[in-house]
């Protein structure tokens, strides 16, 4: 197709309009012709049409390539796999234990909260029962048998102290002495009876400390379950989430190496590549897009012509196969870079297409007429 498409038809009439004169120079001047010829206004563009969603595919690694899973004109769903290299499989072993792990700590958010939960109510269930205890002790009068027991030891330290002093009179003289023998046992006796009073002492300060610090204990475990049950409530645990995704992550990148995935809903339009064949980052494998809506892509505007459009213009679209078909568009894009070529400078129009049909073709070169 030529953008001088209306100058060589307008040409063609004339000339036409020529040969006729000639061979009736003697009949009257020839009626006025009724052909319409386009408005030397309008401007006329080549372009291709592209499917708005398209991509050609590649391995990320070089390999050989084990699986080809799809063929020309499969449908696809995003995330489907299309090729495969070799030694994938551990890849995605690995990507399938990374994806579980992520998943089973989101799963068991609420099994773990409902535990905390239960572990909270238990810890309130514990303290409720030994501050009812303490609660229930006389303290007052556990202070004054305390101090009574104070009391006693020092009656009995002093004792002691007699009896030690008593026995110090005699202690060098013989051990069958019945003074000394009776002082001794004065002394032992003496001893006894401190240690008694030592450990009814004891018996009644624990009386009220072990119940304090039951209660003290209770207390800071059933802050501790409430703290851990309130940091369930922000989700799973941070540190641990991060990690499960990047693993996760990993695991994917590594995949993206060996295995090729549709990046989008759509159709194999081509695949390139056979099993046992060698592929690469170079190699276009698959090619996949969208035929459910198309643009066109203008490739001779000039800079005379592109100053007289904008964006949501209208546009009349005629395949150059599909003569009969006229479809509908609008302007979308208009590059501000330009190309140059054969000396003239020439700027891309995008145009979104209004309209489908089962017979349009990935690349097929269209006439797109612009209304003024």
């Amino acid at each position: 197709m030529k953008k001088q498409t209306s100058i060589i038809f307008v040409f063609l009439v004339i000339s036409s309009l020529v040969i006729a004169a000639c061979g009736n120079q003697a009949t009257a001047a020839p009626a006025a012709s009724s052909t319409e010829v386009v408005s030397p206004d309008v401007i006329v563009a080549e372009g291709r049409l592209e499917p708005v969603q398209a991509a050609n595919l590649s391995f990320s690694a070089r390999g050989i390539v084990e699986d080809v899973l799809v063929k020309a004109g499969d449908s696809v769903r995003k995330g489907d796999v299309l090729v495969r290299l070799a030694n994938s499989g551990e890849v995605e072993a690995q990507l399938v234990m990374a994806q579980n792990a992520y998943d089973t700590l989101i799963r068991t958010e609420n099994a773990n909260r409902a535990a905390l939960w239960q572990a909270y109510m238990a810890a309130q269930i514990a303290r409720a029962n030994v501050e009812k205890k303490w609660e229930g002790l006389d303290v007052q009068d556990i202070e004054d048998r305390i101090e009574d027991d104070k009391a006693t030891v020092e009656d009995r330290q002093q004792d002691l102290n007699d009896a030690q002093d008593e026995f110090d009179k005699y202690k060098d003289l013989d051990e069958n002495n019945s003074k000394r023998k009776a002082a001794e046992d004065d002394l032992e006796k003496a001893q006894e009876d401190l240690n008694q009073a030592l450990r009814d002492l004891d018996e009644t300060i624990r009386e009220r400390d072990e119940a304090r610090a039951a209660y003290d204990a209770a207390l800071a475990a059933e802050a501790e379950a409430k703290h851990q049950y309130e940091i369930s409530l922000d989700g799973p645990n941070a540190d641990q989430l991060a990690l499960a995704k990047a693993n996760l992550e990993a695991a994917r990148d590594a995949l993206s190496n060996f295995v090729i995935t549709a990046p989008f809903d759509g159709v194999v339009a081509d695949v390139n590549v056979k099993a046992g064949e060698q592929a690469g980052p170079e190699t276009r494998a698959v090619s996949v897009a969208n035929f459910d809506s198309w643009i066109v892509e203008t490739t001779d505007i000039t800079e005379l012509e592109v100053v007289d459009l904008s964006i949501g213009q209208e546009v009349s679209i005629v395949p150059d196969a599909l003569t009969g078909l006229t479809l509908s568009g609008a302007i979308t894009e208009i590059s501000r870079a330009f190309i140059l070529q054969g000396g003239d400078v020439l700027y891309t129009v995008r145009i979104s297409v209004n309209e489908t049909d089962p017979r349009l073709m990935w690349g097929m070169t269209v006439e797109a007429v612009f209304a003024q």
